[in-house]
């Protein structure tokens, strides 16, 4: 389907695109207002494939149901990145290249104490 399809029909919508003139920005206020209300976005390329700003309105008019980037705006990320303050809103690290098989029981259990705020 179309990218305004996309948006405008999807509950969930991932993002695996490299970062390019063109990508930067793919993801804005307008592609944000077309997505259905409670929708989720992750984000699993590089952050600033979609507008910060953008997703943080979206984010505080409970257009979206929640937001789960692999990614950070600054790398390694910031202490006050601004998405951290939402309850419906997942940050991880870029691990995708350390998922070795023999650093997943790591990895796991950094994410379960995560979770539960430790």
């Amino acid at each position: 389907v179309d990218k305004p399809t996309l948006f405008r029909e999807a509950d969930v919508v991932t993002l695996h695109v490299p970062l390019t003139p063109s990508t930067r920005g793919l993801v804005g206020p307008g592609q944000l207002a077309a997505m259905r209300p409670g929708a989720v976005l992750v984000n699993v390329s590089r952050a600033r494939i979609v507008d910060r700003g953008a997703l943080i309105a979206a984010l505080d008019e409970g257009r979206l149901g929640g937001a789960g980037f692999d990614v950070h705006y600054e790398e390694p990320g910031a202490p006050d990145e601004p998405l951290k303050k939402y309850r419906n809103v997942v940050l991880s690290p870029h691990v995708a290249i350390g998922a070795r098989q023999h650093n997943m029981a790591d990895i796991a259990e950094l994410a379960a104490c995560l979770a539960d705020g430790a």
